[in-house]
């Protein structure tokens, strides 16, 4: 499995302002500057995740934490950026008109998979990516 540019890129950013105290903002090019990211893309990919409860962002300001990152899953910032179909919920062939009355090569032992994976990926919190330092190792980017 590998996650999309935009979902690795919040997720840098997001661990950014979680090594933040709660509630402080950071400004857009700062944070794009200390997550290493393209200012102008970060920002839209921020604004797909300031329309949840995670994050908040003001006019000058930039963006902030709303919750703790112990309480902020991975899942939670996947269906943000890549909405509520996330990359679990598709089908793994991405055909649109995959079912169980059309369904792909892999769709039955897909369908098994996906309530697996997207569990694991809502046991994993912000604080988990920020604590084992995978942004600043780099192994979310690129």
């Amino acid at each position: 499995m590998r996650l999309s540019r935009e979902s690795r890129y919040a997720l840098e950013a997001l661990s950014v302002l979680a090594a933040r105290p709660l509630g402080v903002y950071v400004e857009a090019r700062t944070l794009a500057a200390e997550a290493g990211l393209p200012a102008p893309f970060l920002s839209k990919i921020m604004r797909s995740v300031a329309r949840t409860d995670v994050v908040s962002s003001a006019r000058g300001k930039g963006y902030r934490l709303d919750r703790a990152p112990e309480t902020i899953t991975l899942g939670e910032i996947l269906r943000a950026v890549e909405g509520t179909e996330a990359i679990w919920d598709a089908c793994i062939f991405w055909r649109e008109e995959c079912d169980a009355d059309n369904p792909c090569p892999l769709h039955f032992q897909w369908a098994e998979v996906k309530p697996v994976l997207r569990d694991a990926m809502d046991a994993v919190t912000l604080a988990d990516i920020r604590d084992h330092g995978l942004a600043a190792a780099g192994t979310l980017a690129g």
